[in-house]
């Protein structure tokens, strides 16, 4: 029997390649006849640069950036040839801060757009962004601002670029700016497709998550629907309702706008660059994929809808692994996995998930392969 194991990380608990390992040695304690091949994902969000570097050890390199509230921390990407694959995480990601310390009302994607300048003055021409895990909502406007554009309110005065100022914009000047777009090539990598602004909006699915009140939320949203205004009016670019321009706090809009970006779901991005799709071939019989929480959300763009469906088109049936499940009949229905597991079932503490979820997975990886392989011989 041929199975792969193609999870992405559990977060706050153990890497995808952790999760690989665990599974596996799960169904080696089952059967150690069973190839078991190990193909750790991620979804275009934070970490994805770790998987990568996993399969092509690419050069790393550090740079002192400005954190989400302007305090310098040191940040990295990684190059290739002429590539610099840049996480926004690493610069301006919610893990960067305090619990105290976060609200997107007050934070800025400023080192982001610094990491972004240190590769293209480093001669690299081609910049692949990562912008999961963010811990901003200024639509872009600090990386742009490091790239030299500048943001204007009606005294003239320069806007600070951070959330709440996106309302104050009432002009946009690229007369200083640091970089010659028509020398570079820029593909940002993300992992859902929410609208810039609305219900689905940025600030509305995920500004609370990174510690804004309602009310600003609500105010939010509206900087975003006059940012959309000013840069169709000052840089003809229409973003509103491109899928995945709410990605990161609007940064999607920001890269198409101050970038000339082209979106890209995170988890083709990354099956295609490790080769995923070669793997999958008619003689295997099993591929198992999950992550830290499986819910509704995860039918978008994640890595368990990404295996899904590679797995549906080359019809080998499939197993999710979760550290909690939820939604999980709406779950069955649009994804149709032969099994949805979840080491929340086993009837522990979300603390002891966490904590032991090596143990957990490595029961779970015993457990589904010897249901399977009855099934199977049934």
């Amino acid at each position: 029997m041929k199975i792969i194991v193609a999870p992405d990380k559990f977060k706050g608990s153990l890497s995808a390649v952790e999760v690989c390992n665990a599974i596996e040695n799960g169904i080696k304690r089952f059967d150690q006849s069973i190839e078991v091949i190990k193909h750790p994902l991620a979804d275009g969000g934070e970490g994805t640069l770790a998987i990568l570097n996993n399969y092509f050890k690419l050069k790393k390199r550090n740079v002192v950036v400005n954190n989400p509230l302007f305090k310098p921390c040191e940040a990295t990407y990684l190059v290739s040839k002429d590539t610099a694959y840049i996480e926004m995480a690493t610069a301006s990601g919610l893990q960067l801060l305090s619990e105290n310390e976060r609200n997107c009302f007050n934070t800025s994607s400023f080192g982001t757009g610094e990491l972004i300048l240190d590769a293209i003055n480093s001669g690299y021409t081609n910049i692949v962004l990562f912008i999961g895990g963010s811990a901003t909502n200024d639509a872009g406007i600090g990386m742009a601002s490091a790239l030299g554009y500048e943001f204007y309110d009606a005294n003239n005065q320069l806007v600070k670029p951070i959330g709440k100022e996106l309302i104050n914009i009432d002009s946009i000047d690229t007369t200083n700016l640091k970089i010659d777009l028509n020398t570079i090539n820029c593909t940002v990598i993300c992992d859902v497709k929410n609208e810039l602004f609305g219900p689905n909006g940025a600030a509305h699915v995920y500004a609370a998550q990174k510690g804004a009140t309602p009310i600003e939320v609500n105010q939010l949203n509206e900087g975003l629907i006059h940012f959309s205004k000013q840069v169709e009016l000052f840089l003809n670019h229409k973003i509103a309702t491109i899928p995945g321009a709410g990605a990161a706090g609007g940064l999607g809009a920001g890269a198409i706008c101050f970038l000339n970006a082209k979106l890209q779901s995170g988890i083709d991005f990354v099956m295609e660059h490790t080769n995923f799709n070669a793997i999958v071939t008619l003689d295997i019989d099993l591929i198992i994929t999950g992550e830290g929480s499986v819910d509704k959300q995860t039918i978008e763009g994640k890595v368990v809808s990404g295996v899904a469906h590679k797995a549906s088109l080359s019809k080998i049936p499939f197993i999710i692994v979760s550290g909690i499940a939820k939604d999980v009949m709406q779950l069955q229905k649009v994804l149709n996995p032969t099994a949805i597991y979840s080491i929340m079932d086993s009837g522990i503490t979300q603390k002891e998930a966490i904590t032991d979820a090596s143990k957990y997975l490595n029961d779970i990886g015993f457990h589904l392969i010897q249901q399977f392989t009855m099934n199977k011989n049934n």
